[in-house]
C-alpha cells in the first residue's frame, strides 16, 4: 500500500488569496505606470513561473511589446524587466496582505493531514522577503507549513522545474517521490509535480486558472459556475494532473484513494 508522507502546496490561489488576485493587481498597476493596460488573459497565461520570468514573458508578448515601444520609444529589454521586477517587489507587500485570507476548507484540511502524520511543504514564485511577510500573516490566520521553498533556494530554477519539490523533500526528510503529492492552482504547478515524478492535484475554485475573485465567482449562476469549473478542469486534465478537485474539502479523500490503490 502506498503511503503519502508529504503534501507540497502552492500558496496564492491554492491556500490563500482566492483567485490569485494579489499578483494580477500588482502586474496591472506596475505596467499601467508605463501606459500599458494589461488584460487578465495576458497576466494569467504564464502564472506560476518565477516572477521575473513572468514579467519578461508579458513584456515580450506581441501586443505589450508594441505598446511599450509606442509609450517609451525603446524596444523592451532586460533593463526594463529588472525595473518592472523592482517595482513589483516594492508594491507586492500591500497586495499580499490585502489578499491573505485562507481559502475555504484549508485550515481544517491542513489540521486533518497533520493528524494523519502528513508533513506540509510548499513551493512559491514569490521572493524570500515576500514569503517571510506572507507566512507571518498566514500563521496569524491559522495557516502554517513545515517549510517553503522558492527559486532563490534552487539557483533560480523555479517552476516548472522540479527542484523546489526536491528541496522540500530534502528539508522534510522524505526519501521517495512516491510518498509525495503536489497540489496547486496553475498548469505550471501541475508541470512542476509531473517533472518531479510526484502525484499531482489541481484545485479549481479560487484558482489562478479560473481567475475570478470570490465575489465574482459567487455572483455566477450555478450553470455558469459549472461552466467555469469545467474549463479549468479541462486545462488541468490536458496538463496531465492525476486528480482534480473543486476545493480542499476533497483532499483527504483523494489521499485515501491514492494510499488504498493497489
Amino acid at each position: 500500500m502506498r503511503k503519502i508522507d508529504a503534501v507540497i502546496l502552492d500558496w496564492s490561489g491554492t491556500i490563500v488569496d482566492y483567485g490569485c488576485m494579489a499578483t494580477e493587481e500588482n502586474y496591472k498597476e506596475i505596467f499601467s505606470e508605463f501606459g500599458v493596460e494589461l488584460t487578465t488573459k495576458e497576466i494569467r497565461a504564464k502564472m506560476g513561473i518565477e516572477k521575473v520570468d513572468h514579467i519578461r514573458a508579458i513584456l515580450e508578448s506581441d501586443r505589450v511589446s508594441k505598446l511599450w515601444y509606442k509609450n517609451t520609444g525603446i524596444e523592451p529589454n532586460e533593463g526594463d524587466v529588472r525595473e518592472l521586477n523592482r517595482r513589483f517587489e516594492e508594491k507586492i507587500f500591500e497586495k499580499v496582505e490585502k489578499y491573505s485570507a485562507p481559502k475555504e476548507y484549508v485550515r481544517k484540511t491542513l489540521e486533518t493531514l497533520r493528524e494523519s502524520g502528513i508533513r506540509i511543504g510548499s513551493t512559491t514564485s514569490y521572493s524570500s522577503d515576500v514569503m517571510e511577510f506572507l507566512t507571518n500573516i498566514a500563521a496569524k490566520k491559522g495557516v502554517t507549513v513545515d517549510c517553503w521553498i522558492n527559486s532563490d533556494q534552487v539557483k533560480g530554477q523555479g517552476r516548472p522545474n522540479p527542484y523546489m519539490i526536491f528541496k522540500n523533500m530534502e528539508k522534510m526528510g522524505i526519501g521517495s517521490v512516491h510518498n509525495v503529492i503536489k497540489v496547486g492552482d496553475t498548469v505550471n504547478d501541475i508541470k512542476e509535480g509531473i517533472n518531479a515524478g510526484v502525484a499531482t492535484i489541481g484545485v479549481i475554485d479560487g484558482s489562478s486558472e479560473m481567475g475570478l475573485s470570490l465575489t465574482e465567482f459567487e455572483s455566477l449562476s450555478d450553470e455558469d459556475k459549472n461552466s467555469a469549473r469545467k474549463k479549468v478542469h479541462d486545462k488541468f486534465k490536458k496538463a496531465g494532473a492525476d486528480y482534480i478537485i473543486n476545493n480542499f474539502s476533497s483532499l483527504p479523500y483523494i489521499i485515501a484513494q491514492i494510499e488504498n490503490k493497489k
